[in-house]
C-alpha cells in the first residue's frame, strides 16, 4: 500500500488515521492512502507568503525561467518513474505523453518565454508611456509586480503532471510561491513529481508545498493578494468561489471547469475528402485518449445532416478496430477510467444522455471485467433544437454525441446551447466558412481550432491547449483564463498604473524613458561592452546635410522612386509632403552612418529595430542629427547580451523627425 504524504513547511507529512485508501484503475483493488486530518493549512500559506514568496522576488524573471527551464529538466530525467507510475491511473503510453511529457514541455516554454518576453528585472512594464502632460515632464505608465500572497492550484484527477504543471510554471514565473492540492485519485503521480523537483534542490525553501487530501480550513487563510486557480467541475467550483473569505478579501479565483466542447464538420467537407477523414480521426481520438477523460475532449459532434448517416458509420468502423485494456500492454489503445467511482459517473451520464438520444455504438463485451474500464458510447441525438441533457450533461469519458445542423448559422446557434466551451474544432477548407462562423461562435469559446488538408500535418489536434494559447473559457466553462504565454504569469501579478517625471519612470521600470536625465559615457558606446553600458548613456552625434544629390542616388540605386521622392509637382500635391523628400530608409542609413563605430569592437550585431516612426518629412538642405541612448539591458548567455538602444533623428530645427528602438548584441 502506497502512503501519499503531503509536503508542508520544509517536511514531508505522512497519512494518518484520517486518511482513506486509493485505488488502482486497473485492477480495482485498494493500491495506496491519503489524508492527514492534523495538516496545518493556515501555517503552509504563512511559511509560503514570509520565506517562499520573499525568496522568489529576490529572483529577477530571468532567473526565475532558469529555475523552471532547470526544473523541466529534472522532471524530463525520471519520465519513466512518472510513466511507471502513472499506468496505475488507468493511462497508457500514448497518454503519459500527453500528461508527463506535455506538462514537461509547457514548462519548457513558459522558461524559454520568461527569458524571450520578460525583462532581466523585478518589473514588468506593460504597454506603451502615456504623457499626461504637455511637455512631458509627467507621464505614465502601466507596470506589473509579484502579488505577496501564494498560488493556490486545486487540480483535477485526468491530468496528475501537468494540470500541476501548467499552473505551477507561470506562478513560479511571475515570482509566487505555490500550494499544490491534487485530486485524490492520482495524487500519487503529482507527488512523486513534487519529489522530484523537490530534490533537485532548485526551488528555493517555501516555493513549493503540497496537500495530499482534503484542504482542511485552508480558505479560512486566504487574503486579497492570494490567488486560486481550479480545475474541476462547475459544481465544485461554485462552492469553493462562493467561500466567504473569497468574497471579503476578493480573492482572485480562476477556474477552468466543465466544457460540452463541439466539433463541427464544415459543409464542404463532405465524405471523401481529406477533411472528411481529418475529422474522423480527430474525433476518435478525443473519444478515447485518456479514455474521454479531458477536459477539451469533444462531446458534442456536430455535421450536416446529408452527412450524419456517413459520419456515424465511419466512427463506428473506428471504434470496431479500437483496442481496450490494460494500459501496460503495447496494443492497447484505451485505458481505463480513473477509479470505481468515475465508471459509475460515466455510465449514470450516458443514461440520462439516452433519455433524448439514440446510441449507436457501443460494446460491452470487448471490456475487462476488472477495473474501472468502460465501453466507447457513440450517440445520435435527431433533434438537437429540443434536446437540453445533450448540452447540459457531460459524461467525463470515452462519449460523444452526434447531431445534424442545417446550415453554419444553425451549426453556430448549436455550439452556443453549451453555454460556453473551452474548445470548438471546425474542419473545413474554405476560409469564407471560418471566418463566418468564428464570428458566431467565437464568444463562447476559450479558443477556435481550425483545421483541414493544409495544416493537418502540423496541427496539434483539438484536445490539446498549448502554453503559448489560451486556455479557459466563457459562462459553463469557468470564465477564467490559464497559460496564453505571458498573459498566464499575468494573472499572479498586480498591474499598477505610476505617473510621475521620466526619471521617476526609468528608475521603477528599469527601462529609459524619454525625457529622463542622460548620461555620458567616458568613450563610444559601441567600445564599451554590455557590463560597462549604464541605463540612459547617450551619444549625440555631428549633423550631415541632406542634399538633392543624395535622395536620387539613393533612389537610382535602390529602386526605389517613389513619386514624393523624384517628382517635385507629384509630391507637392501630397498633403504629407511639402514637395520632394528624402525617403525614409536614407535617413535610416545615415543615420546609423553618424552613429557607427566602424573598428571591431563589443557590438558583435545588430539584430533589428523595432517601433519605426517618421514624423516629420526631411526635405534637401536640412541637417540630421542623431541621439543614441542605452534604452534596456538583457543578458542573453554568459558571452553576450541584448542592448536596446533608443534612436531620436532631430533636424536643425531640434524638430523631431523619426525613432525607432535598434538591438545589438554586445560582449559582456
Amino acid at each position: 500500500m502506497k502512503e501519499i504524504a503531503s509536503y508542508a513547511m520544509g517536511q514531508w507529512v505522512a497519512p494518518d488515521a484520517a486518511a482513506r485508501s486509493v485505488d488502482c484503475a486497473i485492477t480495482g483493488a485498494p493500491f495506496a492512502r491519503i489524508g492527514n486530518g492534523t495538516l496545518d493549512t493556515k501555517a503552509m500559506l504563512i511559511h509560503a507568503r514570509e520565506v517562499g514568496g520573499p525568496a522568489l522576488r529576490a529572483m529577477n524573471f530571468h532567473e526565475r525561467a532558469k529555475m523552471v527551464k532547470a526544473l523541466a529538466m529534472a522532471l524530463g530525467e525520471h519520465k519513466q518513474a512518472l510513466y511507471d507510475l502513472s499506468f496505475h491511473t488507468g493511462a497508457t503510453q500514448k497518454d503519459h505523453l500527453i500528461d508527463i511529457d506535455g506538462g514537461i514541455g509547457t514548462m519548457f516554454v513558459f522558461a524559454s518565454k520568461g527569458r524571450r518576453e520578460l525583462p532581466e528585472a523585478h518589473v514588468y512594464v506593460d504597454g506603451d508611456l502615456e504623457q499626461l502632460s504637455r511637455h512631458g515632464s509627467f507621464m505614465g505608465q502601466h507596470i506589473c509586480t509579484p502579488l505577496r500572497g501564494v498560488g493556490v492550484h486545486i487540480n483535477a484527477f485526468n491530468f496528475p503532471v501537468w494540470g500541476m504543471l501548467e499552473k505551477l510554471a507561470p506562478t513560479l514565473l511571475a515570482g509566487v510561491p505555490a500550494i499544490v492540492k491534487p485530486a485524490s485519485s492520482t495524487a500519487y503521480v503529482t507527488e512523486l513529481a513534487v519529489k522530484i523537483m523537490l530534490e533537485s534542490g532548485l526551488l528555493p525553501e517555501g516555493a513549493l508545498q503540497l496537500i495530499s487530501g482534503g484542504v482542511g480550513d485552508l480558505f479560512d487563510g486566504l487574503g486579497p493578494q492570494d490567488v486560486v486557480s481550479f480545475t474541476g467541475s462547475a459544481q465544485t467550483a461554485l462552492m469553493l468561489r462562493s467561500h466567504p473569505t473569497i468574497a471579503q478579501n476578493s480573492t482572485r479565483f480562476i477556474a477552468e471547469q466543465d466544457s460540452l466542447n463541439a466539433s463541427v464538420l464544415g459543409p464542404d467537407a463532405a465524405e471523401g475528402t481529406e477533411e472528411f477523414s481529418l475529422f474522423i480521426k480527430e474525433i476518435l481520438r478525443e473519444m478515447t485518449a485518456k479514455a474521454g477523460q479531458k477536459c477539451t475532449a469533444i462531446r458534442r459532434i456536430m455535421v450536416p445532416q446529408t452527412q450524419v448517416e456517413a459520419v456515424i458509420k465511419a466512427i463506428s468502423a473506428k471504434l470496431d478496430a479500437l483496442t481496450i485494456g490494460d494500459p501496460r500492454e503495447e496494443s492497447t489503445r484505451m485505458g481505463a477510467l480513473v477509479s470505481m467511482s468515475q465508471k459509475h459517473d460515466v455510465l449514470a451520464m450516458v443514461d440520462t444522455l439516452a433519455t433524448e438520444s439514440k446510441i449507436v455504438w457501443r460494446d460491452e463485451a470487448r471490456v475487462p471485467t476488472e477495473g474501472a474500464f468502460v465501453s466507447p458510447v457513440l450517440l445520435h441525438c435527431e433533434n438537437p433544437d429540443t434536446a437540453t441533457e445533450v448540452h447540459a450533461t457531460e459524461a467525463f469519458g470515452p462519449v460523444s454525441t452526434v447531431m445534424g445542423y442545417r446550415d453554419l448559422a444553425h451549426a453556430a446557434a448549436l455550439v452556443a446551447k453549451g453555454e460556453g466551451s473551452l474548445v470548438t474544432s471546425l474542419i473545413t477548407a474554405d476560409p469564407a466558412i471560418a471566418t463566418a462562423f468564428v464570428a458566431e461562435a467565437a464568444p463562447w469559446n476559450g479558443r477556435i481550432y481550425i483545421n483541414n488538408r493544409h495544416s493537418m500535418k502540423e496541427s496539434t489536434g483539438h484536445g490539446s491547449p498549448l502554453p503559448h494559447m489560451v486556455h479557459g473559457g466563457p459562462g459553463r466553462a469557468g470564465g477564467g483564463e490559464e497559460m496564453g504565454g505571458i498573459r498566464g504569469v499575468m494573472h499572479y501579478m498586480q498591474r499598477t498604473a505610476i505617473q510621475g517625471s521620466p526619471d521617476m519612470l526609468t528608475a521603477i521600470g528599469q527601462k529609459w524613458v524619454p525625457g529622463a536625465a542622460e548620461v555620458t559615457g567616458p568613450a563610444h558606446p559601441f567600445t564599451r561592452r554590455f557590463g560597462e553600458l549604464a541605463l540612459g548613456e547617450t551619444l549625440h552625434t555631428a549633423s550631415r546635410t541632406i542634399t538633392l544629390e543624395d535622395i536620387e542616388t539613393f533612389a537610382h540605386f535602390t529602386g526605389d522612386t517613389f513619386y514624393a521622392h523624384m517628382d517635385e509637382a507629384a509630391a507637392a500635391r501630397n498633403p504629407f509632403f511639402p514637395g520632394r523628400v528624402a525617403h525614409g530608409y536614407l535617413l535610416l542609413s545615415f543615420a546609423a552612418g553618424l552613429f557607427v563605430e566602424p573598428n571591431e569592437g563589443p557590438v558583435l550585431a545588430n539584430t533589428g529595430l523595432d517601433s519605426l516612426r517618421f514624423m516629420k518629412p526631411v526635405v534637401a538642405g536640412d541637417a540630421i542629427k542623431v541621439a543614441l541612448t542605452v534604452k534596456r539591458k538583457t543578458t542573453r548567455n554568459e558571452e553576450y547580451g541584448e542592448v536596446r538602444w533608443h534612436v531620436s533623428l532631430t533636424n536643425q530645427d531640434d524638430e523631431l523627425c523619426a525613432t525607432y528602438e535598434l538591438l545589438t548584441m554586445n560582449a559582456l
